[in-house]
């Protein structure tokens, strides 16, 4: 979008009537204001977005404390027990242990699972991913609350393969 293009929405935006407008567009974010009869004037805010770095932004908070809580958790099993398996998350999104809200979880500590079981959801960008064992075992620790965010690589599950 160039400057004559943004000069003409202005135009039509103060013809129009309306007090304000926003644009978002993949790389740049418009937002008109005109004042009422008592102002008669005009605002425009035009910001240029960067195509990556603001999804970034915005999941570094949620990840934060998830990540710092995953080791915690993690080392005490870890050392007490070196057998154990972790599962990790291949993707990042929304971890779920029930295929629905009305449905049981898939598994619970305890649990005997064999390779190919699906073990839990992760939802990323409305898609629902099923995430199914890559081992054989019993489950002895769930890493991760229902319903939270989760990132690449984060550990899921402690399986005991024996």
């Amino acid at each position: 979008m160039d400057l004559k293009d943004i000069q003409n929405l202005i135009k039509f935006v103060a013809k129009s009537g309306a007090s304000e407008v926003k644009l978002e567009m993949e790389d740049i974010k418009i937002t008109i204001k005109t004042g009422g009869d008592e102002g008669k004037g005009e605002t425009t805010y035009i910001q240029q977005l960067p195509a990556m770095s603001q999804p970034q932004m915005q999941m570094q908070p949620q990840t934060a404390a998830p990540q710092q809580a995953a080791p915690t958790t993690d080392a005490p099993a870890e050392t007490a027990d070196s057998k154990l398996i972790t599962i990790k998350s291949p993707i990042i999104g929304t971890f779920y242990r029930k295929p629905s809200p009305d449905k049981p979880v898939f598994v619970e500590v305890g649990s005997t699972i064999n390779t190919g079981d699906v073990l839990c959801v992760i939802e990323a960008m409305k898609l629902f991913n099923e995430i199914e064992s890559e081992v054989s075992g019993k489950i002895v620790k769930v890493l991760v609350d229902d319903s939270s965010p989760v990132e690449f690589d984060q550990p899921l599950f402690l399986v005991d393969p024996s």
